[in-house]
């Protein structure tokens, strides 16, 4: 084996993790664009347009954890590859969903399989590059999330606008398969197995009610106006943190016992980890209300075709994808954590100008008004999502990666599905409350975008002020010897390449 050879095997595990990564980024996106054209063939309802997103970002954040932990204990290629297939699968039943209820149920498979698959994206990163290589590796990261918010709008609204063999919306979701195959087969090939160091133990007991706490937070706030708002949903969230409280409490105690928790409590006593976490659930929040919002005002509101709103979208997209790959390897190293709050006053600068242009000109606004508002709120965006997650791991040991990496996850989808739970309040009540007149003419769905861009701009503000626990600067790597003690190993002995 040459001396480049374990490099060269490394990059390439790298581009096949990066590209499922992608493709589950770009489903997000697909999804939304193409919300007003499902419901225009299966007749589905606005709740359960809500729900053809939720339940998938539900399944998506109450599975993470225990998805990071899975990959720690059997095998982050294992899990990697049982996720993609089981994404693959689950991508081919949406699109060949016969109406609403199915489509839902198999988003929610889809969120299910994601939840084994993405945790080990980062885990393989955090574990099979060392510290001096990973800005470099999560510019790469950030460049992808641009690249997925450029190619989803864009080819959800081709696809939906060809209408390829007059299968409507559904190639959206088939388009997965290819991809997703080429995944599996490159997967066994280019990445090599590896586990924590140590030998851990699934946690049931800790999955239970960490799943039990989101859910009874998250599933009452999804379908509390689909259902008139009920006194049981009321007692499900206010139940919740007391069983994730319990959830602690129990966390604590495994881990003095048997040193074998789902979630590894240590790691919010390294500060850039606790902070980022809270940074990660505001943006979450924010961007679920914004991108189901914007893209229903676009389509229902205003009436412009998938592919006219999917264009309309590139500015945003564009200026996601430039910024992110700036930020980590040029902007952050000089500025440090003045990169991140910068972020956010750009993008709630952007989304105010939105609103405000928005406001004034009615549904007569064209694409090319939205362009500098848009552009300016996905530089905003961009400057965020690159270094934040360098920013949560840099301190994290690397036995914990997969933990890490699984509460990431969750904290940022547990964010979309309050925000996309949150549209019930405040965006459907105003499409509700204006009646079938407004619902007609468009008017409705323009008012009710105003009143999110407000929510979406107040949340930006709280990110600004909780981005300044973040530490200044990254710190410094050490020398790689504790990294060292814990790089994974393959069964044969050799320093796993990637994983």
């Amino acid at each position: 084996m040459t001396s480049q050879h374990p490099d060269r095997r490394r990059w390439f595990a790298l581009a096949v993790v990066m590209t499922a990564s992608l493709m589950d980024l770009v489903d997000v996106t697909i999804v939304n664009i193409a919300m007003p054209s499902i419901q225009q063939e299966t007749g589905a309802s606005f709740s359960a347009l809500q729900w053809i997103s939720a339940g998938y970002a539900l399944a998506f954040a109450v599975g993470l954890i225990t998805g990071g932990r899975l990959g720690d204990i059997y095998g982050r290629r294992r899990l990697f590859l049982l996720g993609i297939g089981g994404f693959t699968v689950a991508s081919a039943l949406c699109g060949l969903a016969t109406g609403p209820d199915m489509l839902v149920a198999a988003r929610v498979l889809q969120g299910a399989a994601g939840a084994l698959m993405v945790p080990q994206v980062l885990s393989i990163i955090h574990a099979g590059f060392p510290a001096e290589e990973r800005g470099k590796v999560f510019g790469l990261f950030g460049a992808m999330v641009g690249l997925g918010a450029v190619t989803g709008p864009l080819l959800g609204a081709l696809l939906t606008e060809w209408d390829v063999a007059g299968l409507g919306w559904r190639p959206i979701f088939l388009v997965n398969l290819p991809v997703g195959v080429a995944g599996l087969v490159l997967g066994r090939i280019f990445i090599d197995e590896s586990k924590a160091p140590q030998a851990l133990r699934l946690d049931l007991v800790g999955m239970l009610l960490a799943t039990a706490g989101l859910l009874m937070v998250l599933y009452p706030l999804t379908r509390g106006r689909e259902l008139g708002w009920p006194l049981w949903g009321y007692a499900l969230m206010a139940g919740g943190p007391v069983v994730l409280a319990l959830f602690v409490r129990y966390e604590r105690a495994k881990s003095r016992r048997d040193g074998s928790p789902l979630v590894e409590l240590s790691l919010f006593r390294v500060r850039s980890f606790a902070a980022g976490i809270g940074v990660q659930l505001g943006h979450g929040t924010v961007c679920g209300v914004f991108f189901l919002v914007w893209t229903l005002y676009m389509q229902l509101g205003l009436g412009w075709s998938p592919l006219k709103s999917g264009l309309t979208g590139l500015p945003f997209s564009l200026a996601v994808s430039t910024a992110a790959g700036l930020s980590v390897q040029k902007l952050v190293p000089r500025f440090g954590r003045g990169v991140l709050r910068a972020g956010a006053v750009v993008m709630a600068a952007g989304s105010l100008l939105y609103l405000a242009l928005a406001e004034w000109l009615g549904t007569g606004i064209t694409p090319w008004q939205m362009a500098l508002p848009l552009a300016v709120m996905g530089a905003g965006m961009g400057l965020i999502v690159a270094p934040l997650t360098d920013a949560v791991l840099s301190e994290v040991p690397r036995e914990h990666a997969g933990s890490a990496s699984g509460l990431i996850n969750t904290v940022n989808q547990l964010g979309v599905a309050l925000g996309l739970g949150l549209t019930s309040v405040l965006f459907f009540n105003v499409v509700d409350d204006a009646g079938p007149a407004g619902i007609a003419d468009g008017r409705a769905f323009a008012d009710a975008f105003g009143s999110s861009m407000w929510w979406v701009a107040g949340g930006l503000v709280l990110v600004f002020v909780l981005m300044g626990a973040l530490p200044r600067h990254r710190p410094q790597p050490a020398a790689d010897a504790a990294g060292a003690a814990a790089e994974p190993v393959r069964k044969d002995g050799e320093p796993a390449l990637i994983g």
